[in-house]
């Protein structure tokens, strides 16, 4: 099967490929299981832990794992295609939860976790939860995928409508349950919470400007291709 040339390793493959996606898979599902034996949120509550943006991003990444398995197994085109689609998306979206939840803890614990509350993590889980899924996708995108085509305005999009989502989905939430999965939610007024989305949004959007600038930088570029 043909491969990409500034594609570094063979994808789809029943090699180091298929290892790299086992083992994301085992650690997303390690995870979920941790959540199932520790919950966050109250049980019965409306969105449960899936109100975390945290949770919402390991769903998407082990779905995307699961794909590329799957493309692994069969050797199947069109499934690794579909693989990298979702990787498009979500790879930029682990880079921005990894970013803003190690910078609010070391600005203040207070603003992810509730005070009064003892919900930190240890250390594996935390690194399970809010490291491993950034680190896997971009091991991904640089050893097993062709370069990603979006541009900067389609990459603006698509993280405008993740954040506007993402806070339809917390509002809602919000409305029967009474509070929000993030205390600085909570502290911040409805014009305040915009803004924090939409610059999350523009971060978003720059995690996937560097993961692309570094995958240019790890792996060349085809010449006369300009990098945008």
């Amino acid at each position: 099967m043909s491969v990409h040339p500034l594609q570094r390793l063979a994808s789809p493959a029943r090699s180091a490929s298929l290892l790299l996606h086992a083992a994301g898979i085992a650690s997303f599902a390690a995870s979920f299981v941790y959540v199932k034996w520790f919950p966050q949120l109250p049980t019965g509550s409306v969105g449960g832990d899936f109100q975390f943006l945290t949770i919402l991003g390991l769903a998407l990444s082990l779905a995307t794992f699961v794909v590329g398995l799957v493309a692994d197994l069969s050797l199947t085109r069109q499934v690794f295609e579909a693989k990298n689609f979702l990787a498009v998306c979500v790879a930029p979206l682990e880079v921005l939860i990894s970013v803003l939840y190690w910078g609010l803890c070391a600005i203040d614990r207070d603003l992810i976790y509730p005070p009064g509350l003892d919900l930190s993590l240890p250390l594996l889980p935390d690194v399970g939860f809010h490291l491993a899924p950034a680190v896997f996708l971009a091991l991904d995108l640089l050893l097993f995928s062709p370069p990603w085509t979006i541009r900067g305005q389609e990459a603006m999009i698509l993280s405008l409508c993740i954040a506007f989502f993402y806070w339809i989905w917390v509002e809602y939430c919000f409305s029967y349950n009474g509070y929000y999965p993030y205390p600085i939610f909570q502290i911040l007024t409805t014009q305040q919470r915009i803004f924090l989305f939409a610059s999350s949004a523009v971060l978003m959007t720059g995690s996937t400007v560097v993961l692309k600038r570094l995958y240019h930088l790890f792996n060349g570029i085809v010449k006369g291709t300009k990098i945008e």
